[in-house]
């Protein structure tokens, strides 16, 4: 039986590659955290941004423990089993009427995962409407080879190459998924992708966590990092993350800086050019 999603849920997964939209924390809970990312970015005087947008549950506590939080696993048990390893961790941040992007990509075509069952979940922490941004997949798309993509670079993409699909995708086979503050959408790994900018009047403010079964290797480069966050780990293809007792504990700083470099190394592999900032 499934913990959380229904039935006719875990079928559309499989057929379509995603299913939304899935409460995960109240609208109150949802806005504390959102509260806590802005305490920060006031104290830094800017948003959040480059590195620490990444494996963000190195930086924040309360990050860490909502990777970890038993709703949120429930769902991404019923798709991939009980052992999870949670690989990343992404801020989504879209000022208000701002003209950030992102294209239409596939992100196992950059992550360097041998695995199919990549589940992002991704969870609004403001809502996620059709005027301020939210998500649109192409069903299906995460069934048989990975698109061809090409790298454009554009400053108001937030993907780190500006990745494209290269071949035309059809707006009318799209889907949308807004959600409300405190909702999640959860998608395959493979799926197409996109998302237009922000034409609202409060900003868009997403959280996507990225999860994977053990047996998942990393097949650029030598090392990588992940979390076990629920079951066994019997195959050791990762390096466990460290677990911070408070924001920017020292300890899991600087494991942050490396495994953010290898994320890195990672996006950028055979990109013609590499940006300064993810």
């Amino acid at each position: 039986m499934p913990k959380l999603l229904n039935e006719s849920d875990i079928e559309q997964f499989d057929r379509d590659g995603y299913c939304f939209p899935v409460t995960i924390l109240s609208e109150d809970e949802a806005r504390r955290m959102r509260s806590q990312l802005e305490s920060f970015e006031r104290e830094e005087g800017k948003p959040i941004g480059g590195a620490q947008r990444s494996k963000s549950h190195l930086l924040f506590k309360w990050v860490d423990d909502l990777m970890r939080h038993p709703t949120m696993l429930d769902a991404v048990e019923d798709l991939i089993g009980p052992d999870i390893l949670c690989w990343n961790t992404l801020f989504w941040v879209k000022e208000a009427r701002s003209e950030t992007f992102v294209s239409w990509h596939q992100d196992l075509r950059y992550w360097g995962l041998d695995t199919s069952d990549l589940i992002t979940v991704w969870l609004a922490l403001s809502p996620a409407t059709l005027e301020s941004g939210c998500m649109h997949v192409l069903p299906g798309s995460h069934i048989g080879d990975l698109l061809p993509h090409k790298d454009e670079y554009r400053d108001d993409n937030l993907l780190t190459r500006g990745q494209e699909i290269s071949v035309e995708v059809d707006e009318s086979k799209t889907v949308a998924m807004p959600l409300d503050t405190g909702q999640a959408s959860l998608h395959n790994g493979r799926l197409a992708h996109a998302s237009s900018p922000n034409r609202s009047a409060d900003r868009r403010i997403g959280l996507s966590l990225h999860y994977v079964p053990p047996h998942t290797k990393q097949v650029v480069g030598e090392w990588d990092s992940a979390a076990l966050v629920r079951g066994e780990d019997r195959y050791g293809h990762f390096r466990p993350t460290p677990v911070p007792t408070r924001d920017f504990d020292p300890e899991a700083v600087a494991f942050h800086e490396k495994a953010t470099d290898q994320v890195r190394e990672i996006l950028f592999n055979d990109a013609e050019k590499v940006r300064k900032t993810l």
